[in-house]
């Protein structure tokens, strides 16, 4: 096992630097002059050319390429995030104070897609053409096919504006008050736990459908095992390889989503801070943004290929 986790370790390495390079690149494809928004001008014809020379000096922007690729990696290694053009705060603060608002409603939304979809899927796929599978197989398409931001507008009118159960926007943390941070994360948790629940149902109800097919299912019942046994021991652990895969995948498409959700709801996190960053230009603060964002996607799907080693032990000697 040590040597597979060693393995995946390196191959996640390129993927890294790959990764910290596309980020880096940001500052050459967004428009704009970097200089010209730090300073706060709107013409590079009206900055005296000392002032300029000075600020890219500053920024590193008068060596080549390869050299402020190296420094700039140099820096983020070392926590230097540079600083924000927007608030003149290091961008390293502007992540602390947003991404725990992320990471709560991420996983919370997750929590909330996994404790509804794998039951869900399991009991889809056990009652095959039923009444009970069709209704999951419409939800579940439902899920995939709305859109999220039409979703949360939806939610906002029903919920917030005409029943008035929950509040239409903002946030509180769990930590701090627990029952007023259920009542502001309930409606973007639902609008995020949908769509993830609706692909991990689709995921789960076709890999149980395919094991419970198998002929090892098939002895097992004739062994006189109970059905219940059958299903949630020897089917779901194997129809789980292909469900983690897209769990994984849910890791990135969780915080890409985040982006639109937390802009509706008015969230503080990443992504509303992503969208603000981008609206005034801050080179910096998008790509912190992005860089963490990737990172997060490399991480979920490392610890992914370590969860295919422990259901499938055969995995690790390939």
């Amino acid at each position: 096992m040590q040597a597979y986790i060693v393995r995946r370790l390196l191959q996640a390495i390129p993927v890294i630097i790959l990764d910290t390079f596309l980020a880096f690149a940001l500052l050459l494809l967004l428009p704009g002059d970097p200089v010209e928004t730090l300073i706060g001008a709107s013409g590079g014809a009206s900055l005296d050319p000392e002032q300029i020379a000075a600020y890219r000096r500053e920024l590193g922007l008068d060596k080549p390429i390869p050299v402020q690729y190296v420094l700039w990696l140099g820096r983020a290694l070392h926590g230097d995030l540079g600083r924000s053009t927007r608030t003149y705060r290091p961008v390293t603060d502007e992540i602390k104070a947003r991404l725990p608002v992320t990471a709560q409603v991420g996983a919370a939304a997750l929590l909330l897609s996994l404790t509804i979809a794998i039951p869900a899927g399991v009991t889809a796929a056990v009652w095959r053409n039923s009444v009970l599978d069709r209704i999951v197989t419409v939800v579940a398409v439902g899920g995939v096919a709305i859109p999220g931001f039409f979703l949360g507008v939806i939610f906002i009118l029903l919920f917030a504006v005409k029943l008035r159960w929950l509040p239409p926007s903002g946030f509180v943390s769990l930590f701090e008050d627990p029952m007023r941070g259920v009542r502001f994360l309930a409606l973007p948790v639902l609008v995020l736990g949908w769509e993830s629940a609706a692909l991990v149902t689709r995921q789960t109800r076709s890999g149980m459908l395919e094991v419970l097919a198998q002929d090892y299912v098939r002895t097992a019942r004739a062994k006189g095992l109970r059905e219940a046994r059958v299903v949630w021991v020897h089917a779901l652990r194997n129809a789980l390889l292909a469900v983690v895969t897209v769990i994984g995948l849910l890791v990135g498409r969780l915080l890409a989503g985040s982006v639109v959700i937390e802009t509706i709801f008015a969230i503080p996190g990443m992504g509303r801070l992503l969208v603000s960053a981008i609206g005034a230009r801050d080179i910096a603060t998008v790509q912190a943004v992005v860089l963490i964002i990737a990172l997060s996607v490399v991480v979920a799907n490392l610890i992914t290929d370590l969860a295919y080693g422990v259901l499938d032990p055969r995995i690790r000697f390939r």
